[in-house]
């Protein structure tokens, strides 16, 4: 049994079949068959704005079909007809998702949420902008958000014929989403 990262081979690819073995006390996704830490618990003031922009978005959304999500919450974006656990390389936990797809639903999520939503943290940042992005517009997010608490901004992107469009960076006002007609959440709101 697998109880520690450093267990694993650093040039070793895993499936979600493994993922699913491992019993770590520390949260970890795996992209593209590889292990990666996710950040320890949170800090307070990212834990306020995730609580803060759910609610608004759970309210929103309770009356339709989508479905909100928080993590840890499994999302498993398959390449190409790869579904199987032993033929899955990648398994994300963002920070808040809405799937409106629901047959996508099973204990997680498999195949690529409509909306995914990341808050920066000081170790997750660089992760967030880079390789989640890339893996996100290749799985075919349709509309990502990255939340940075400390710069109290919020980075817009809609998925555009498969590459991701930066719409705005917001530091203030009322922030629409691209893809869900009359969704608007307050800067303040989030940021309160």
């Amino acid at each position: 049994m697998i109880t520690d990262i450093s267990q694993l081979d650093p040039k070793g690819t895993y499936t979600y079949a493994d993922y699913l073995k491992w019993q770590f006390d520390e949260r970890i996704e795996l992209i593209k068959g590889k292990p990666h830490r996710i950040s320890p618990a949170p800090k307070r003031k990212h834990q306020d704005t995730s609580v803060n922009l759910e609610f608004a978005l759970l309210k929103y959304f309770e009356d339709k079909s989508c479905k909100v999500y928080d993590a840890p919450f499994d999302v498993r974006l398959p390449v190409r007809n790869e579904r199987k656990p032993d033929q899955l390389h990648t398994v994300v936990q963002p920070d808040i998702c809405v799937i409106c797809n629901l047959d996508k639903l099973d204990d997680g999520c498999l195949g690529a949420p409509d909306w995914v939503i990341e808050i920066t943290s000081p170790r997750t940042a660089k992760n967030d902008f880079n390789e989640k992005f890339n893996l996100y517009e290749e799985s075919g997010v349709r509309e990502y958000w990255i939340i940075q608490p400390k710069e109290k901004a919020v980075n817009v992107y809609v998925l555009e014929e498969g590459s991701y469009v930066l719409v705005d960076v917001y530091e203030s006002g009322e922030i629409p989403s691209c893809i869900f007609p009359n969704l608007i959440v307050s800067h303040d709101r989030i940021f309160q």
